[in-house]
Formats: structure tokens, C-alpha cells, sequence
């Protein structure tokens, strides 16, 4: 996962999530009528993070392709001003999902 994070995002460290749109994406809140890409899922990050937010990695999981496919509708929370995260929040409680990654990120990561 640090591998992709570093190649495809210029990150150099390991990742929870990415997504990898299949083309351009739709804008964000369209629903595409093609596959919308891929959504990689590093394990051992997820269960770590589901110990220390004390859920099950399967919860976890959720979260984490629940954010990954908010990406592949274009959302893009580094620079909509919050609408990732209030799209998150609101699909998050109707599931019943616990706090999603961008609330759970530090405010000084958030966008």
C-alpha cells in the first residue's frame, strides 16, 4: 500500500485506502453507468485502526470502502471545503457506521 500511496499520490508512507478511478470520475453526487474503478484496502491498517476506534474490522472495512467509493464518485475531501465529509457523515448514520475517516482525522489533516 505505501508502494501505491507513494506512486500514485507522491506519498511516501502507508495508507488506509485508495481509490483508483477508472476514468475522470463522475462529478461529485453523479452516478456514473460504467464501473467506477477500483478501491484498494490495506488489511493491516484496517485492523489496526478498528482496535483502536474498538469496532470490528469487518466495521472497519465499511468505513473505509464507504470513503473509498465517495472518491470514485469524485468527492475529494483535500479540496471541497467539507462536502466529502457531510456526504460521509450523513450516508455513515444511515448505515450505522461508526465516525468515518475524516472526522477521525487530526484538524490540522482535514480540509
Amino acid at each position: 500500500m505505501r508502494r501505491l500511496n507513494r506512486t500514485y499520490r507522491r506519498v511516501d508512507k502507508a495508507t488506509d485506502v485508495l481509490s483508483f478511478p477508472a476514468d475522470d470520475g463522475p462529478a461529485p453526487g453523479r452516478i456514473a453507468d460504467a464501473p467506477l474503478g477500483d478501491i484498494a484496502i490495506a488489511l493491516g491498517v484496517a485492523a489496526r485502526q478498528a482496535n483502536t476506534a474498538g469496532h470490528a474490522l469487518r466495521t472497519e472495512l465499511r468505513v473505509l470502502a464507504l470513503h473509498g467509493l465517495l472518491h470514485l464518485l469524485g468527492y475529494d475531501h483535500e479540496q471541497d471545503n467539507g462536502l466529502m465529509r457531510r456526504v460521509e457523515e450523513r450516508l455513515r448514520r444511515r448505515v450505522g457506521l461508526p465516525s468515518g475517516l475524516i472526522a477521525r482525522a487530526p484538524a490540522a489533516d482535514r480540509s
